[in-house]
């Protein structure tokens, strides 16, 4: 039991650190992240490109926000 009050106060701030580390790294996906369950849900685990394309199939459905993120993106 003493050791894991150790570990815990070592393990939480770098489980911390990642999670803001990985969402500083997405910015964009925020933006797009309910358009793509709501258009692209099936294809979520189909990867990245394949998400994308979705997207753009459903450019005239999408918010304007993740419109205004992919022209950004040059997509």
């Amino acid at each position: 039991m003493t050791r894991l009050l150790f570990v815990i106060p070592l393990v939480l701030p770098l489980a911390l650190m990642a999670s803001t580390a990985s969402a500083q790294q997405r910015p964009g996906q925020d933006a797009c992240a309910r358009d793509v369950s709501r258009f692209c849900r099936d294809k979520m685990n189909d990867g990245d490109q394949i998400v994308l394309a979705c997207l753009k199939q459903n450019r005239t459905r999408i918010s304007k926000a993740c419109q205004q993120t992919m022209a950004s993106h040059g997509q």
